[in-house]
């Protein structure tokens, strides 16, 4: 069987939803992918589920079936393995679609924030590359038609214009090229990992990145207890799933802390995983058997202020941008008005 990609976010929150609801109905893994191949039309869809009917019906268990298809995330895999371990695969599963589907929320979320940036920023390349290109050189007709020369500034403008314009073809191969190569590259996790390791020690996004990894944190720490977890692998795990390299080492931490027999409240505050406030929440909720709740509750907080700082950021963003484009169009445009309103004024 060829080599399939790994499912998404949004795939694996659905299949788990899917798959939730097929076992609390009393229906075996294996009958229920039955039923999900008739109701799904994808046809990649229907050959992965039934790879995975046909290792039910092998004799495989339900989390080895998911781990032969190599599409599923190794956290999934083992979880599911504890579920059916434990006798509530179908809590393990639904558990699962609501980490997945926060995941998706909190990527879409990102996606939308940038795109409008970028979009922003190509129409302002693209305004000043048609005045240089196409309208610097209509004024300097009319400056040679008056006897006279275009200002420096202009005139150098209009001569990187002319370079541009000759080599459109090959500057455009160019700007595609690095642009394929970078969102292949980002693709690849240690780079992708290096990408996010960078942007979360930039000023203006370094808070970002520390709430959407202390979401995930809460979030992956809700999805273990609910499932009955061992704790360190609850860690090891989450610390794969967060790609934050501050936040890895505070779990780091608070692993030592454990050991050093600490508890698990102390060892969050002692490397401050959590703002005071929800290290003081998650103490009481341990007092009380009540963690899973409240870590869920802070991982929709997390969510919630990710949300926010993404459209303070956009806020800030798209009027810079606006400011940037209109200061370089006006600065290009007075170049040549200013001189050409000049030489009409001692014209009359």
């Amino acid at each position: 069987m060829s080599k399939r990609k790994n499912l998404s976010k949004a795939e694996i929150a659905s299949f788990c939803r899917q798959t939730a609801l097929i076992i609390q109905a009393g229906i075996t893994p294996a009958e229920g992918m039955s039923i999900l191949i008739h109701d799904t039309i994808n046809d990649d869809g229907k050959a992965l589920l039934k790879e995975i009917e046909e290792n039910c019906h092998k004799g495989y268990m339900f989390h080895e079936s998911l781990d032969e298809t190599h599409v599923f995330p190794e956290y999934v895999i083992r979880l599911v393995a504890l579920g059916e371990e434990s006798g509530n695969l179908d809590t393990v599963l639904v558990s699962l679609a609501e980490y997945y589907e926060r995941e998706d929320d909190i990527a879409d979320s990102i996606k939308s924030a940038v795109t409008y940036p970028l979009i922003m920023i190509g129409m302002m390349f693209l305004i000043i590359i048609v005045l240089v290109v196409k309208v610097l050189p209509i004024f300097k007709q009319v400056f040679v038609q008056l006897g006279t020369d275009m200002s420096p500034l202009a005139t150098k403008l209009m001569n990187i214009g002319s370079y541009l314009s000759d080599w459109a073809i090959v500057i455009t191969i160019i700007l595609a090229v690095i642009i394929a190569v970078f969102f292949l590259l980002y693709r690849i996790p240690p780079i992708k990992r290096r990408i996010q390791s960078i942007l979360a020690h930039l000023p203006g996004t370094r808070d970002f990145y520390a709430n959407v990894a202390a979401g995930r944190f809460a979030s992956g720490m809700y999805l273990a207890f609910s499932s009955g977890m061992d704790m360190f692998h609850a860690l090891d795990m989450i610390e794969q799933l967060i790609e934050n390299d501050t936040m890895a080492a505070k779990i780091t931490k608070v692993r030592e802390e454990i050991k050093e027999h600490a508890s698990m409240p102390e060892a969050l505050e002692k490397a401050q995983v959590f703002s005071n406030l929800y290290s003081r929440m998650v103490a009481v909720a341990f007092r009380s058997g009540s963690v899973d709740t409240v870590m869920e509750q802070i991982a929709v907080n997390y969510e919630n202020a990710t949300d926010k700082q993404l459209r303070r950021i956009v806020s800030i963003i798209e009027p810079t941008l606006v400011i940037i484009l209109s200061l370089i169009v006006g600065v290009i445009l007075l170049s040549v008005l200013l001189p050409l309103m000049g030489i009409m004024s001692s014209i009359g």
